[in-house]
């Protein structure tokens, strides 16, 4: 039963692992991190993410165009920027820690302890894959608050408000930090309840010197 409870805590684990780290992907790229409806042409909306900028029309016609300079970013886009990226990779090095460990899989069937320590690594990386992706998704919407309530600007200008992918990042985040914390709970639970090593018998050669002992006691007697 705990063997079944384990193997189901790493499928469940990875499962969210692996949702997690496709919508960090997602949110990574597509550009809807801020939403901005202007009053003066309702027809238009504003979308930005992290390397570009796309004005959907009426029509359905999306243009997009990209970033200017890296360095021109504002600080909380430069910095999305990096951390995002490592977050899928973090996340994509997770997953496969994370699946060579686990049971039913015959690599380091031989090496119980070898597989318990990959399941653990994969667990922890996608708990910091998790991380970086609530800290910039969440930086961005701070920000946006911020902008948004900002009573020097005066009313009649546009303000951005969040986009869909803030709520997808969020999301992301929270299955890898998930998916990692079950993953790591699988692999201590099973260390701490591994059986005890049985207790070393006596080597053969060791008895069979003993049994000489008994057999030919004249000849011990002798030696002393």
């Amino acid at each position: 039963m705990a063997g079944g409870w384990w193997a189901k805590a790493q499928v469940g684990g990875m499962l969210l692992a692996l949702l997690g780290w496709v919508s960090s992907c997602v949110t990574t790229f597509v550009p809807l991190w801020k939403n901005l409806n202007l009053d003066l042409n309702e027809l238009e909306v504003w979308n930005m993410g992290l390397w570009q900028v796309c004005i959907t029309q009426e029509e359905g016609v999306v243009e997009c165009q990209a970033h200017g300079s890296f360095l021109a970013l504002p600080p909380e886009l430069r910095i999305s920027r990096l951390l995002m990226c490592l977050s899928n990779g973090l996340g994509l090095l997770g997953c496969l820690l994370a699946a060579l460990g686990l049971e039913g899989w015959r690599t380091c069937e031989d090496k119980p302890g070898r597989k318990r320590q990959l399941v653990l690594a994969g667990g922890v990386t996608l708990g910091m894959a998790g991380i970086t992706t609530l800290v910039p998704v969440s930086w961005v919407a701070y920000d946006t608050v911020l902008d948004f309530w900002d009573e020097t600007v005066p009313d009649i200008v546009p303000r951005w408000e969040f986009g869909e992918a803030t709520f997808l990042g969020w999301f992301a985040g929270a299955f890898l930090a998930a998916g990692g914390l079950l993953l790591a709970c699988s692999a201590c639970s099973t260390s701490t309840a591994m059986p005890l090593a049985p207790a070393c018998h006596q080597a053969p050669a060791a008895r069979g010197l003993a049994g000489s002992h008994h057999l030919h006691p004249k000849n011990a007697d002798l030696v002393i």
